[in-house]
């Protein structure tokens, strides 16, 4: 299928600095399809500062490739040290930069809520996330065996937003009682 054929088009990144993974999933109708994953290895590059440039020319020739409606990227999670969160976080950014300069609206996961949303377990390995994928997309083994497991995070944290996005408004539930109470007079008993 051409990127046209699709009603919507996500791209995932699991940001890194030394690999970034991404994902790009189609949407038609109500089925979500695998049409790209990969990595992009910066390990190559000894200046922090070429590993950004690369990942900003890497993530924008995607965009302008697949012609993603939106972003979805893992959010950096909490770590010991200091420094990698920070390289992490420029990663991240860097990244979703890349995205900006398209007007491609971006969403955020955290690592938990995107597993859960595949595995059904927040505390789920990267290989139980790989299958899982590989099972709900009807990816062939074959496809995924030479890839390294941050591509099938990419193309988790697209999925774990499609899934997100597709929910039903009632589905999400008020944001407070303040806000159930404003919305639902008739339920509140004096």
């Amino acid at each position: 299928m051409d990127v046209k054929d699709f009603d919507k088009i996500i791209i995932g990144i699991d940001p890194g600095t030394n690999v970034m993974g991404y994902g790009v999933l189609g949407i038609k109708g109500k089925k979500p399809m695998l049409i790209a994953l990969g990595v992009i290895k910066l390990s190559n590059f000894e200046s922090h500062y070429l590993r950004l440039r690369r990942i900003y020319d890497r993530v924008l020739g995607l965009v302008e490739q697949y012609l993603p409606d939106e972003m979805a990227i893992e959010a950096p999670f909490f770590g010991k040290n200091v420094q990698s969160m920070l390289k992490l976080g420029r990663a991240q950014g860097v990244a979703m930069a890349a995205a900006l300069s398209r007007d491609i609206p971006i969403v955020e996961y955290e690592p938990r809520k995107i597993k859960m949303a595949i595995t059904g377990n927040g505390g789920a390995s990267k290989e139980q996330v790989r299958e899982m994928l590989r099972r709900i997309l009807s990816i062939p083994l074959s496809q995924l065996d030479e890839l390294e497991l941050d591509a099938t995070d990419g193309l988790a944290a697209a999925l774990c937003h499609y899934y997100e996005s597709s929910k039903p408004a009632i589905a999400a539930g008020p944001k407070s009682w303040k806000d159930f109470i404003a919305k639902n007079p008739d339920k509140v008993k004096m």
